[in-house]
């Protein structure tokens, strides 16, 4: 973490946080506000407050309230609190409830739906759906490296069958795919994934994507969508033809499939119709990034998959943006 002093940046290592072995052991470390709020600090500033307006460390702590701070820079002279400038900003819930929250939602093998998340809280379902998406906000990766090796890249359709919608309410005849959602996604064999929500998939979105997910000379391995003709040149690129019914073949040293991605698919529409039902096309890649981290982390114990969370604090989600964004 970089902090700003006097005009020179400093680096504060961001310290491991202690092993859970159960979420009852999660809920007796942080029982109350105060834990929660000495660990924020130590995790943001390593002991050592800075201001999120200026960066400036030149700052002092109220006496007649802890939680808040000012800044003594000439032109900043803002006051603040540890939670300025993280998903927690001007938050009516109590932290404790926020850190379960984070916890569960990181280390759950499947998601968590804001109902059930509601009844577990004590809160409305309301609060509980911000607050789900606010934690998703947390989990996207906002600098992932590019995937390398063998990639595999594939797109699909999230969204209700036509066939269960009532008639006036169909956007196709026939079974269509109708007004879907589209996702693009590429998976490194053995490693990690990473997902797009695209507008169409057309030669231009679909370059776009696979420019930025895959790092030039990789392999990649595709169906026979034309859109990939097009970076061909970029990446060693391998066929596996579905309208012949061509599924894997033996080819030089690899294994020519899409296997993985296909399966990863299978995963996060069982995360969404399982646990979520519906999906808004509006909100779906927070869906994603929510499925990819718990995919990227798998091998993770759950503590660590809550350090990597939490990581990720910075920034907010305010419910007006969220719902007319």
């Amino acid at each position: 973490m970089l902090i700003k002093n006097k005009g020179v940046y400093l680096y504060y290592e961001i310290k491991q946080m202690k092993a859970f072995k159960s979420i009852l052991e999660f809920q007796k470390e942080f029982s109350t506000e105060e834990k929660c709020r000495e660990f924020l600090e130590q995790q943001r500033w390593n002991g050592t407050p800075a201001c999120p307006y200026c960066g400036s460390i030149n700052v002092h702590r109220f006496v007649n309230n802890p939680n808040k701070f000012g800044c003594k820079e000439k032109e900043c002279r803002l006051n603040f609190s540890v939670t300025v400038g993280t998903i927690y900003e001007n938050t009516k819930l109590p932290l404790t409830k926020w850190f379960l929250a984070t916890y569960i939602l990181s280390v759950h093998s499947k998601g968590i739906s804001s109902l059930q998340l509601a009844n577990w809280l004590g809160i409305t379902q309301k609060s509980a759906w911000h607050l789900n998406h606010r934690i998703r906000q947390m989990l996207t990766n906002n600098a992932p490296e590019q995937l390398e090796n063998i990639v595999e890249v594939d797109e699909t359709y999230i969204g209700g069958k036509e066939s269960n919608k009532h008639a006036s309410k169909r956007t196709t005849r026939g079974g269509g795919v109708g007004k879907k959602a589209m996702v693009f996604g590429a998976i490194e064999r053995q490693g990690k994934v990473r997902t797009k929500v695209i507008p169409a998939t057309n030669i231009e979105h679909i370059t776009d994507a696979v420019k930025d997910f895959i790092a030039p000379q990789s392999t990649m391995v595709s169906d026979e969508h034309h859109a990939y003709n097009r970076v061909k040149d970029l990446y060693n690129h391998k066929k596996v033809n579905h309208s012949t019914k061509e599924y894997v073949r033996k080819e030089e040293t690899i294994l020519v499939h899409t296997n993985s991605i296909e399966g990863y698919w299978n995963i996060l529409k069982k995360q969404i119709n399982g646990i979520h039902h519906f999906v808004s096309p509006k909100h779906l890649q927070r869906y994603c990034d929510e499925s990819a981290f718990r995919f990227n982390n798998r091998k993770d114990a759950q503590d660590e998959r809550f350090d990597t969370a939490f990581k990720g604090i910075e920034g907010t989600l305010k419910y007006k943006a969220l719902v007319h964004g």
